[in-house]
């Protein structure tokens, strides 16, 4: 298997227009060019980069609360459809500035109900297509009254001109069974994305990158109060979350090696993350662990990854009648 050459990576840790989809798909062509302009092949955003984290859900949803309902449906207006003018948008940057983007959307469903989100991990080729698009199997706590639940079907690995390419999002990486079907499908280059990196963030992320052998983009959101408009419905809800720095999500995004030792970050405030990945770094590092492969029992355990697409419906023709 042919390894490429070390190249540069970037994690851009800015702060989007809260729940304004077309200026933040302009910041994020804008680090998109910074970072190409410094060299990076792989540019990478956080957790539901665009249009933003719902940050409002952690003061807790009452029933029919009025204006987390109406924040809802302002997110849902600015939500990512794949695909559509924001991966289009998004696309011909990558391809302009021949670069791989990964970054986390806010999704919106475009073949069935029509209302309901995903929290979701989009690949762009350097080409600008879309490489692939994965869904969180599981919000977590107060996140399921936002998103829906993903399936199997985009639990995948990506092949690209910079290795095989992955990603989980945020709590995903304490799903002992999702993190080894990524491992088993040889992932060398994985994404990361949480809201923010306290603690226990990063220390996922570095116990990944041991565990799979594999680098670790740790892409963590910056976002100031400053950054959320005053007409959101529940801005004093989202207001009342923000530190003595009026910063809401502090970032925290780093590149950790196969080795589980941070290259790059963490990193606090508005920046772009840069590191080099050499891959060839990780057949070293498999020697002594290689959890898929010489450190598996399978004869002991099994693993079932069910990768069929869950459909609400399937809508059956009538039979033909017969001549």
């Amino acid at each position: 298997m042919s390894v490429p050459e070390p190249y540069t990576v970037a994690v851009a840790q800015v702060a989007p227009a809260f729940l304004d989809l077309d200026a933040s798909v302009a910041r994020a062509i804008d680090a998109i060019a910074e970072a190409a302009s410094n060299g990076a092949r792989l540019v990478v955003f956080g957790e539901t980069w665009l249009p933003g984290y719902p940050v409002w859900a952690d003061r807790g949803i009452a029933w029919e609360d009025a204006d987390a309902k109406a924040t809802f449906a302002m997110l849902h207006r600015n939500a990512v459809e794949i695909p559509g003018p924001a991966t289009d948008a998004l696309g011909a940057a990558a391809r302009e500035h021949r670069v791989h983007v990964a970054i986390g959307v806010n999704e919106r469903d475009t073949r069935f109900s029509r209302g309901t989100l995903y929290n979701t991990l989009l690949y762009l080729s350097d080409a600008g297509e879309v490489l692939g698009a994965h869904r969180k199997l599981v919000p977590t706590h107060s996140e399921r009254i936002v998103w829906g639940q993903g399936d199997g079907s985009t639990l995948t690995v990506v092949d690209s001109p910079l290795g095989r390419l992955g990603g989980l999002i945020c709590w995903e990486h304490w799903m002992p069974l999702a993190r080894f079907a990524m491992h088993a499908q040889g992932e060398q280059v994985h994404v990361a994305v949480w809201p923010d990196t306290p603690d226990v963030h990063p220390l996922a992320s570095r116990s990944y990158a041991f565990e799979g052998r594999c680098y670790v983009l740790c892409a963590g959101q910056y976002l100031p109060l400053s950054a959320v408009r005053s007409d959101v419905p529940s801005y004093d809800a989202i207001a009342a979350l923000a530190g003595d720095d009026g910063v809401l999500l502090a970032g925290g995004s780093g590149v950790i090696g196969p080795d589980g030792s941070w290259i790059a970050g963490p990193a606090d405030g508005e920046t772009i993350v840069y590191a080099e990945l050499d891959l060839s770094a990780i057949a070293a590092e498999q020697q002594a662990l290689d959890v898929a492969g010489h450190y598996n029992r399978p004869d002991v355990f099994r693993l079932l990854v069910d990768t069929s697409e869950r459909v609400p419906v399937t809508w059956e023709a009538p039979a033909e009648p017969p001549d």
